[in-house]
């Protein structure tokens, strides 16, 4: 069959439905899957999004086509399927999810189990398994499919990552932006002694309230004033599937992914000092430096929560993050979780009785920006900042780094957009703006 082969994504599936991504393509996705992976029990779940229901009918086809068998366990948080793989006796997962994308793209997100370990599949890698498919007829009837109520197992398991007497009564926002997070604290409020005011805990795959990328302009207005209005002491945002997370102060204002890694750092390296914490290329170079005046070990990596997590695994560290708000931990099985480190989160506060804002002053020390451009030759643009900077320090870990003494800038491709992504950090906010303004002209 004729197929979008831009949908095969560096780390999962994601396209617009139908046009890009429709239910005969899910059909071979679910057959490639267990080809791919020799899987004979598949665990499914599915966020909000209008075309999951859809999708998880041929998904699951595709999957019993080849003789596998499955679990449905419902709308659930993307590393509920995590946990499930790892705690139960099945063989793979797939997640029916665009994570943080607009309302009318969706997709998959596939793990398998790798002994003890979980092993993530990524888009591009099945593509070849899904291209070497021979034609069959798909008949729409499937064997009984088990259902599972997973939600006691995987609270209790949340929970076991902290010590819940520790937690003091906070007044917290936190907006689920009407996806699958809701799910989870919900449930989880009657065991936690804070005040939770609920923001968008309604599942609505139209999302709304706004959409499901928190870190698009305008998003976090909502949240804001209803931290000020209730006086809160801070607030939390989740995206779409719940897998990235993002702390607001208690002044409305959203701290950066790689401040919010130091807070989580701080604490894991309290208990586990000497052990490595992983950040990518794009974080601010402050980050390892607290790191290493947290008593751990920083590794860089490329961008992307798989490279993240990859550096984790290879350097036995204890907990790894990035920009876009994913944080992995190596006790549940290297995976990010939205869940434990909004636990996390809630000790650290806990037991830091500053402001948000105040401990951000210490961890944010510089003027940072992120901009995308739209480029049709990358590699000529990568070329012309190569020669221009050649008298800076310039790192090809990913794209292409250059650092100097008061500042330093990324440019790199992005992995799931037709996009450049541009990333400056100065010492001062002149600084910061005048290089934007002189980078910007290489891009046009």
């Amino acid at each position: 069959m004729a197929i979008n082969q831009s949908i095969f994504k560096s780390y999962d599936i994601r396209g617009i439905y139908p046009s890009e991504l429709d239910d005969a393509t899910a059909f071979e996705i679910g057959r490639a899957f267990v080809k791919k992976t020799g899987a004979k029990k598949v665990v499914v779940g599915q966020d909000s999004r209008l075309a999951s229901p859809a999708l998880f009918k041929a998904l699951v086809g595709g999957i019993a086509a080849e003789g596998g068998q499955i679990c449905d366990i419902g709308q659930v948080l993307t590393e509920c399927i995590y946990f499930a793989v790892g705690f139960y006796d099945f063989d793979a997962g797939v997640m029916i999810t665009a994570s943080h994308n607009p309302k009318e793209y969706d997709g998959f997100k596939m793990v398998k189990k790798n002994g003890n370990d979980i092993e993530v599949i990524r888009g591009k890698d099945l593509l070849k398994t899904f291209e070497s498919l021979l034609p069959i007829q798909r008949t729409g009837q499937i064997q009984e499919i088990e259902k599972k109520d997973i939600w006691k197992d995987f609270l209790n398991r949340m929970f076991d990552f902290v010590d819940l007497s520790e937690i003091v009564p906070l007044k917290i926002v936190v907006d689920a932006s009407n996806g699958v997070a809701g799910l989870a604290i919900s449930r989880m409020q009657d065991n936690l002694p804070v005040e939770i005011i609920p923001l968008n805990f309604e599942l609505n795959g139209n999302f709304p309230a706004h959409g499901p990328n928190p870190l698009l302009e305008g998003t976090v207005n909502q949240i804001a004033g209803e931290i000020i209005k209730n006086k809160a002491d801070f607030g939390i945002m989740f995206d779409g599937d719940a897998d990235r997370i993002f702390l607001i102060d208690e002044n409305g204002k959203m701290v950066s992914g790689d401040a919010t890694l130091l807070l989580l750092a701080k604490y894991f390296l309290q208990k586990n000092p000497g052990m490595a914490v992983v950040y990518n290329l794009i974080c601010s170079r402050a980050t390892p430096i607290f790191i290493k005046k947290y008593g751990g070990i920083p590794i860089k990596t490329q961008v992307g929560f798989v490279n993240v997590r990859e550096g984790l695994m290879k350097n036995d560290g204890i907990m790894g993050g990035e920009l876009s708000g994913h944080y992995c931990f190596k006790d549940n099985y290297y995976m990010d979780s939205g869940i434990i480190t909004f636990l996390e989160l809630l000790i650290f506060f806990s037991k830091d009785e500053r402001k948000v804002s105040e401990i951000m002053k210490e961890l944010q020390p510089y003027a940072k920006g992120d901009t995308n451009f739209e480029v049709a030759d990358k590699e000529k643009v990568l070329e012309k900042v190569k020669k221009k900077y050649a008298d800076g320090k310039q790192d090809f870990l990913d794209g292409i780094t250059v650092e100097y003494q008061d500042w330093w800038f990324n440019v790199r491709p992005s992995n799931n957009e037709p996009l450049m992504r541009l990333t400056i950090e100065a010492d001062t906010q002149e600084i910061l703006e005048e290089k934007q303004k002189e980078l910007t002209k290489l891009f046009l």
